[in-house]
């Protein structure tokens, strides 16, 4: 009978960073590119135990949002550093009109994970969409202020996979397998299905302890 492989620890460094822009010049009066982000992206393992270093972005997506809110309840302990649009709406509902809310609270969202990342603190993003573009303001947040960025993909069963949701999950678990990801701006990716999102018993964000000398 197979046994289970002992208890792991996955340590992500702060050293996982940074980007770099073009320095081609741009044809006069043409629009200014982005900066390129570009970086290596490890794909990690599933492990019992996820470190991340203090000040980090992490994205955690998932096709059922039910599911996502469950995982980050359990396992996030700085409940300040648990973003989503779903909390924003809540502050907002009855604040503003309905047909601006959608807007209001993509900006809210926006400035409220730049302002921790701007002073060094971890913010843990439950997105609702899954496609690159949803993602892509927050990692650039990130990467211009030289903070780490990290993706977790959590498995759903197909049945809670709206149809519309479909591609977009196929091109994400594609691109992480793949170890693509770093065209993103994310540093680490790790895919957590079947049981092993149940495995993980914890996810930090803090150095990992001094060993004694």
């Amino acid at each position: 009978m197979a046994t289970r492989p002992p208890s792991r620890s996955v340590k992500i460094s702060d050293d996982e960073r940074g980007g770099w822009s073009s320095d081609r010049p741009r044809r006069e009066g043409a629009p200014a590119r982005p900066p390129d982000i570009t970086v290596h992206c490890r794909v990690l393992a599933p492990a019992d135990r996820l470190r991340y270093s203090p000040g980090s972005l992490l994205v955690v997506a998932c096709a059922s949002a039910a599911e996502r809110d469950r995982f980050l309840d359990r396992l996030i302990e700085d409940r300040a550093s648990l973003l989503s649009l779903a909390k924003v709406r809540a502050l907002l509902a009855g604040r503003v009109p309905e047909d601006q809310l959608a807007a209001r609270a993509d900006e809210l969202l926006l400035a409220a994970a730049s302002k921790r990342l701007h002073n060094r603190e971890t913010v843990v993003l439950g997105l609702e969409g899954l496609r690159a573009s949803e993602r892509e303001p927050f990692v650039r947040a990130a990467a211009a202020l030289k903070r780490p960025r990290h993706i977790i993909l959590v498995e759903t069963a197909r049945d809670r996979v709206r149809d519309e949701d479909l591609a977009a999950l196929n091109e994400l678990r594609r691109a992480l397998d793949a170890g693509e990801l770093g065209a993103e701006g994310f540093q680490t990716a790790l895919r957590l299905g079947g049981g092993s999102a149940e495995e993980v018993k914890r996810i930090l964000f803090r150095p990992p302890p001094r060993e004694d000398s």
